[in-house]
């Protein structure tokens, strides 16, 4: 059955929802651009009340080495997940399993993905505005070609509407959704929510 993240959580009361309605990780987002940005101080908070067997992803953008493994470890994180230019020499310096993002573009876009030695490939459509939750999707055929680099977490785009679509076509890992189940930035909404997983999962 097809792994769900929802991304971008900033409260206890959606991740408390998420959880309960059956997603399998849930993700913070620590890029300070994104308005869904999160202080290591109010995620630690939030992950620590989290029952077991739900994965922690911490996001970052191109962020310091250092900083990174230091909010890994304030916070607990299970996975980190790489939205920027980071190079696999970077990627091998994270004391994590990292989850690495790759905006699509076209077909070449996916050649750097075999250069790295990570634990899931994320594809999120190619914004020139934004390193991700922009809404957008691109073409899913590219997605079932990166499949065979390893586990694969398609993003961009999804929403209730198309997600059981996206899974039958691509049969991806994963999932992983934010503004597709949002009222605002940040902020879920709890039905959109359900009705997302209950759909990714097939139920």
């Amino acid at each position: 059955m097809v792994r769900v993240k929802i991304c971008g959580i900033t409260t206890l009361e959606d991740a408390i929802h998420a959880v309960e309605s059956g997603a399998d990780a849930l993700g913070f987002v620590f890029h300070e651009a994104s308005p869904r940005h999160i202080f290591r101080e109010q995620a630690a908070s939030i992950i620590n009340a989290l029952p077991p067997f739900i994965q922690a992803v911490g996001l970052f953008v191109n962020a310091e080495v250092q900083h990174v493994n230091a909010t890994a470890d304030f916070c607990r994180l299970d996975l980190v997940q790489l939205h920027g230019d980071e190079t696999p020499a970077y990627c091998d310096m994270i004391r994590r399993r990292v989850i690495k993002a790759f905006r699509v573009k076209d077909i070449t876009s996916l050649d750097l993905v075999r250069n790295y030695r990570i634990a899931g490939i994320l594809l999120d459509a190619f914004s020139p505005k934004a390193y991700g939750g922009t809404g957008l999707t691109f073409n899913w055929e590219m997605a079932k070609e990166a499949c065979r680099y390893g586990p694969v977490i398609l993003a961009g785009g999804l929403k209730p509407e198309n997600v059981r679509h996206a899974v039958e076509w691509v049969n991806p890992y994963g999932v992983d959704v934010s503004s597709g189940v949002e009222t605002a930035p940040g902020r879920k909404d709890p039905d959109r929510v359900s009705e997302f997983i209950r759909r990714a999962k097939g139920r």
